[in-house]
C-alpha cells in the first residue's frame, strides 16, 4: 500500500473507568474510502473526534500525510487539510448556497471575515465556491438559501463546504443520516464519485451503502479495532457477524 495519507498507532481514550479507544492502529491509503462500522457504542464517532481534534487521546499517535499531529488542535489540523464534517452542521440558513461555501473558502485562506463585504462578492471566492457546488451537483441551487434546501441537499451542501478547504482528507460522520432512499442513492453516487480524489474516512450506520461504497471497511466493538479489509472479507468474517448478532445488518451479496 502506497504511503498512509492518516496512520494511527496504538491510540488509547477513557473516560473514567471506561475505555473508550483501546489500542486502535489503522493505515488510510490515498484516494481511498475506508468505512468505520461498529454496533451502537462501539466507540466510532469518538474516534473520528480524536482523528479531528475534537477530543485529546490518552495515548498513542495520530500521523497525518507523514507529519505527527497528535497534539494539535483541531484548526491546526484543519489547516494542513483534515476536513470534517456531518457533525453539528456549519450552515448558515439565511445564506446561499453560494455564500455559505464561499466562507468556507474564505475560512481555508486563513483570512478574516467580512462582514460588511460578503465574501461571495469576490470573485476569487465565488468561483472556488462555485467549482465546490458544481462537485456535489448543487450549482444550480448556487443562490438558493441554505434554508430552504432539503435535507439531502443540506448534505450535499456540506460536502460542498468541506471541499471548498481544499482537504487532504475528509472524515464524515454519518453522511446519510436522515435521508431517504433516494437522497440516499444520489449522496452514495456522489462519495463514490469523489474516490480516488480524495481520501474519505466516514462512519456510517447504513450497511447497504457502506458495502455498495467503500474500499476497506474498519469494525470497532467496545472501542477495539476487530478487523480490517475489503468488504468481502469484512462480509466473511465470523467475528464481525458475532459483533452484529447475526447476519441481518451484513449485506450478503456482493453486489450490494
Amino acid at each position: 500500500m502506497a504511503e498512509a495519507v492518516l496512520a494511527l498507532r496504538s491510540l488509547r481514550k477513557r473516560f473514567g473507568a471506561l475505555t473508550v479507544t483501546d489500542d486502535v492502529s489503522l493505515d488510510v491509503a490515498p484516494g481511498e474510502i475506508h468505512a468505520i462500522i461498529g454496533p451502537n457504542g462501539a466507540g466510532k464517532t469518538t474516534l473520528i473526534n480524536e482523528i479531528s481534534g475534537v477530543l485529546p487521546i490518552d495515548s498513542g499517535r495520530i500521523l497525518f500525510a507523514g507529519r505527527d499531529v497528535t497534539g494539535l488542535p483541531l484548526h491546526r489540523r484543519a489547516r494542513l487539510g483534515l476536513a470534517r464534517s456531518f457533525q453539528i452542521t456549519s450552515i448558515i440558513p439565511a445564506f446561499s448556497a453560494l455564500e455559505n461555501t464561499a466562507l468556507a473558502v474564505q475560512a481555508g485562506d486563513g483570512t478574516s471575515f467580512r462582514f460588511f463585504r460578503p465574501a461571495a462578492t469576490e470573485r476569487r471566492l465565488n468561483t472556488a465556491a462555485m467549482a465546490a457546488l458544481d462537485q456535489v451537483g448543487l450549482a444550480h441551487r448556487a443562490a438558493t438559501p441554505a434554508g430552504a434546501m432539503s435535507h439531502g441537499e443540506k448534505r450535499q451542501l456540506e460536502l460542498a463546504i468541506a471541499l471548498a478547504t481544499q482537504p487532504r482528507l475528509l472524515l464524515l460522520d454519518e453522511p446519510l443520516a436522515g435521508a431517504g432512499p433516494e437522497e440516499t442513492e444520489r449522496l452514495v453516487g456522489l462519495l463514490r464519485g469523489l474516490r480516488g480524489r480524495y481520501t474519505i474516512v466516514l462512519v456510517e450506520h447504513d450497511m447497504q451503502a457502506v458495502f455498495a461504497m467503500a474500499d476497506r471497511i474498519s469494525v470497532l466493538v467496545y472501542g477495539r479495532l476487530i478487523a480490517t479489509g475489503t468488504p468481502d472479507r469484512i462480509r466473511e468474517n465470523p467475528e464481525v457477524r458475532a459483533a452484529y448478532l447475526g447476519e441481518d445488518d451484513i449485506p450478503l451479496m456482493a453486489s450490494c
